[in-house]
């Protein structure tokens, strides 16, 4: 998995021009890349880092503050570009594999306590945050 981690004071994701997720709060933005490796062990794994990651305001986690998490489905993120102009997506996994990870990253913060909203998976999504800081930080599993 790949996670890109975003402090924002506001962030949302619109479908059709409506609001399906968006932070009440201060707090996370976290797009969520899968490939074809990736298990529920790594989405577990890196819910837990990203849950107590040291980036809020004073060196807090979003674990200690009681920070709000967006989590949005982003396969984009296994875009390889070293060839041509045209991105290949083969890295980033089909949607049959991917889509129970993100859930099982959503549902594994969900149980470490956290607020979670998320984006449609699969949908055409504008993601919009302003960056806190700006802090933004890229984990891979």
């Amino acid at each position: 998995m790949r996670l890109v981690v975003q402090r924002a004071t506001t962030a949302r994701v619109e479908v059709d021009g409506a609001v399906v997720g968006a932070l009440p709060a201060p707090g996370l933005l976290v797009l969520v890349g899968v490939t074809h490796e990736d298990t529920a062990a790594d989405a577990a794994r890196l819910a837990e880092k990203v849950w107590t990651l040291r980036i809020l305001a004073g060196e807090r986690s979003a674990a200690q503050e009681g920070a709000p998490l967006l989590v949005v489905s982003q396969f984009t993120l296994y875009a390889d570009t070293r060839k041509g102009r045209r991105p290949s997506w083969s890295a980033a996994a089909p949607r049959p594999v991917s889509e129970p990870l993100v859930e099982a990253f959503v549902a594994a913060l969900r149980a470490l306590g956290a607020h979670v909203e998320t984006g449609v998976f699969g949908a055409d999504m504008q993601v919009s945050l302003t960056n806190d800081g700006p802090v933004t930080l890229v984990l891979d599993s």
